[in-house]
């Protein structure tokens, strides 16, 4: 009996039986996710279908707007009691509006669930609606990370540095990162630090309260970048120079160096950007890796000066401000109008 043990411990340590312990993990982590994903795509089948069934039951009888609110109080009393939660007035409103919005069910991703959804019905524009669909799918959102997006008016703040058929490709295939001009974000929103207002900050306390919340800071600069560092030193004639923080972007498969600035940005920072862009493609950079890219982030810039400074340069630098606190929504709204206006 012993020998038997002793036996089966030595398999227990045995390559093959690690490996099929994680065949088996596999096996069983998949089928789970596809349990899950049936699910959501036979829930959004059902939620298309029951918006699709209140809206010609409105139509077939020629419902004045009046009468649907009635319709759908009087649906939502008698559905909850007779299969419970999940049919409130609430709930079924936004069915009724998936199948508005989405008259072709083809059009309905489901990688995608329905609180997704319910989060997308709530944008009234359909550029915006469509930029925020595209781009949960290819950033992998979650429906907070949807939400905080939304919020800071993601969308506006990527389509005002653009022209009129830049906005209408955006909102059709999402931000897709091709070069250094695809990461400009004007102005970047850090409300995520939760700074209070009215106090004064120093660089290194930015910084730190960066660090603090990385993660909500990766998802604010965009897709593909890796942290390095903070304060990466570089020394050049005996004197240290640090940059504020360093990513890798593993898409553009080039360094990407950020140095952080209280109140406007002066031209010698720029020069000093320069410098550290400089060293890192000299000395930092491997053969396969592209030119480094400088992002300046200050609280104000003035962009005639920003315009003269970077006259004829062919570094990749970027300059853009930041917000501690939520922008205007409504006024860059308008500015995004006066685009597809034009």
């Amino acid at each position: 009996m012993y020998h038997k043990f002793g036996n089966m411990d030595k398999l227990i340590k045995h390559t093959e039986y690690k490996e099929l312990v994680e065949n088996i993990g596999s096996i069983f982590q998949n089928a789970r996710s596809n349990v899950i994903s049936a699910v959501n795509t036979e829930m959004l089948k059902a939620y298309w279908e029951i918006g699709r069934n209140v809206v010609e039951f409105e139509q077939g009888g020629k419902l004045k707007a009046e009468y649907g609110k009635q319709l759908l109080k009087n649906l939502s009393k008698d559905l909850k009691l007779r299969y419970g939660k999940g049919f409130s007035r609430s709930n079924l409103s936004y069915m009724r509006q998936f199948y508005i919005k989405y008259p072709k069910s083809e059009t309905v991703s489901h990688k995608l669930t329905w609180s997704h959804y319910f989060e997308l019905l709530k944008v009234d524009n359909e550029l915006e609606r469509e930029f925020y669909e595209k781009q949960t799918i290819i950033e992998n959102w979650t429906v907070r990370e949807l939400k905080r997006q939304k919020k800071t008016g993601l969308f506006h703040r990527l389509a005002i540095s653009k022209d009129k058929n830049k906005v209408l490709e955006l909102s059709k295939k999402g931000q897709i990162i091709k070069s250094e001009k695809d990461l400009t974000k004007d102005p970047y929103v850090f409300e995520f630090l939760g700074l209070p207002e009215k106090e004064i900050y120093s660089e290194s306390n930015l910084e730190k309260a960066i660090i603090n919340n990385i993660q909500s800071f990766l998802l604010e600069l965009g897709k593909g970048f890796a942290f390095i560092g903070r304060q990466q030193r570089i020394t050049l004639n005996n004197r240290h120079y640090f940059v504020d923080l360093v990513f890798y972007h593993i898409k553009l498969k080039c360094y990407v160096l950020i140095d952080l600035k209280i109140g406007e940005v002066e031209h010698e920072h720029i020069g000093q950007m320069k410098l550290y862009l400089g060293y890192y493609e000299r000395e930092v950079n491997e053969e396969t890796d592209n030119k480094p890219i400088g992002i300046i982030l200050s609280q104000a810039k003035d962009d005639i000066m920003v315009e003269y400074a970077m006259l004829n340069d062919n570094s990749k630098l970027i300059v853009s401000k930041y917000q501690l606190y939520l922008p205007d929504i409504n006024e860059l709204k308008m500015k995004v109008k006066e685009i597809i206006d034009k």
